[in-house]
């Protein structure tokens, strides 16, 4: 089967690491095409960041037909209603994914994520998927996105920080890491503490290849039906096919 990793912003660098992590965990025969849109912000960090990638992030959606399924590859799960309407295929996102497979890990998990200004939008996603409850507190470890690439000693520390924190006062007995960029920690650090860390990357790819192994599709009626078709002006994004 094959699965498209989409990253809504536009660091090829951060695609590049997130590709590999998505391959390092695919069963054997799938195949993981990873992309960015090529304009864009370069990181998102909040809600402005967000706005502006979901054209492109959609854009990459329909440059890539006939795929067995996609994934969203922004803990934010930015744009990713938008995406499930148009894809043929279902859209998985990488917060909702790592969000379900801690709930199956674990009584209460705890997310570590960039930003402070990150920390609403995760809360928000958390009481609209049901699992508001099962998280013990979302942290921010005050590391900008693009600091995972370059920074990555000072990163780790930081990160590890607030890991202690979510277990030793929070009650968190697995940890979410919320960013995409921290997909080739999650290893080293679930070792380093003992409880699973889950990078949402390998989660949405190993679920994308479970609805496809089952032969699922999104759902059709009303939330996720075709967009009607109408023109849009002045923007690069149309609802036609």
């Amino acid at each position: 089967m094959k699965l498209l990793v989409v990253n809504p912003n536009s660091t090829a660098s951060m695609t590049a690491k997130i590709g590999a992590m998505a391959r390092a965990v695919a069963s054997v025969g799938t195949e993981i095409v990873a992309t960015n849109p090529a304009a864009g912000p370069e990181s998102i960090e909040g809600y402005f960041d967000e706005a502006f990638s979901v054209p492109g992030m959609l854009n990459e959606i329909r440059r890539h037909p006939g795929m067995c399924g996609y994934i969203v590859a922004c803990f934010d799960d930015t744009g990713l209603d938008a995406a499930r309407c148009i894809a043929d295929a279902p859209v998985i996102g990488i917060g909702e994914a790592a969000f379900h497979m801690a709930a199956l890990l674990a009584h209460r998990f705890g997310v570590v994520t960039t930003l402070p200004r990150s920390i609403p939008a995760i809360e928000n996603n958390l009481l609209r998927y049901g699992l508001a409850s099962r998280c013990a507190k979302v942290r921010a470890a005050d590391v900008p996105v693009l600091e995972l690439e370059h920074a990555q000693d000072q990163a780790l520390k930081r990160i590890s920080a607030e890991i202690t924190r979510l277990l030793d006062e929070d009650g968190a007995e697995a940890i979410v890491l919320g960013c995409a960029g921290m997909a080739d920690i999650a290893t080293t650090l679930s070792c380093r503490f003992g409880v699973p860390v889950l990078d949402g990357v390998a989660c949405a790819v190993k679920l994308a290849e479970g609805t496809a192994a089952m032969g699922l599709k999104t759902s059709r009626v009303r939330a996720y039906a075709s967009p009607i078709a109408k023109p849009y002006q002045s923007c690069e994004l149309s609802a036609h096919r």
